[in-house]
């Protein structure tokens, strides 16, 4: 992963952490319901994003090096983490 990728990255988890520390002052404080849900999806799109760039980094790496690879089971392993990440989300 690129340097500023990782930066980026670790800036917005960062940024995730302390609204999640918001979110938890606010129940403990009775906050209106909808305000916290508000900033739970608030919360939920920030790590959305987050993910969307780490898959894009691992299409982009290991998916790419696999599929131009010569070894059919790295492949087919490639495709199928890929494929188990999305059933993973499905189920959420």
């Amino acid at each position: 992963m690129e340097n500023s990728d990782k930066k980026t990255i670790t800036r917005r988890l960062s940024s995730a952490a302390g609204h999640l520390k918001g979110i938890e002052r606010m129940v403990e404080d009775d906050s209106y319901c909808i305000d916290i849900i508000r900033q739970i999806q608030a919360v939920q799109a920030a790590l959305g994003k987050v993910s969307a760039m780490l898959l894009d980094n691992h299409l982009h790496t290991c998916v790419t090096t696999a599929i131009q690879g010569d070894d059919p089971l790295e492949r087919e392993r490639m495709l199928q983490e890929v494929t188990s990440v999305f059933e993973m989300s499905s189920k959420i």
